[in-house]
């Protein structure tokens, strides 16, 4: 029986090494990280980035920026927020309002961390997803 050379052993060393880092580091790529409003903000397509703003109310605010963190205008968009509370899908429209925010009333209070998704459709028809 032939026992691996050290150097094998360093390469195969690393090699799972780096395979485990690059998991972590996706994993991390998609995890909801805080906006400058104060809620979760996450990449929704390639083209944009999505704040989700709720507070434990009916409000729901979303707010829209480009890829480098600047606002879009929300004139012209479509969107539709499907959370779940209280383990029941939820469902309901956001619509656009003064500058990059849309907003919308949902049937029920929506607790501060609900998980869920917001489906954007931008005025030139393209669509983008955002999950929480």
């Amino acid at each position: 029986m032939r026992l691996p050379t050290a150097a094998a052993f360093l390469a195969a060393s690393f090699l799972a090494a780096s395979f485990l880092a690059t998991g972590l580091l996706t994993a991390s790529a998609h995890e909801p990280r805080k906006g400058p409003n104060g809620g979760a903000l996450v990449d929704a397509g390639k083209s944009f980035h999505v704040e989700l703003v709720i507070k434990g109310s009916d409000e729901v605010v979303v707010i829209l920026s480009d890829i480098n963190d600047k606002p879009v205008p929300s004139v012209g968009f479509k969107a539709n927020a499907i959370l779940i509370v209280s383990g029941k899908t939820t469902r309901f429209a956001l619509e656009p309002v003064d500058g990059s925010r849309l907003v919308g009333k949902a049937p029920v209070a929506i607790p501060t961390g609900t998980k869920g998704a917001i489906q954007l459709t931008a005025p030139d028809g393209t669509t983008a997803q955002a999950k929480f």
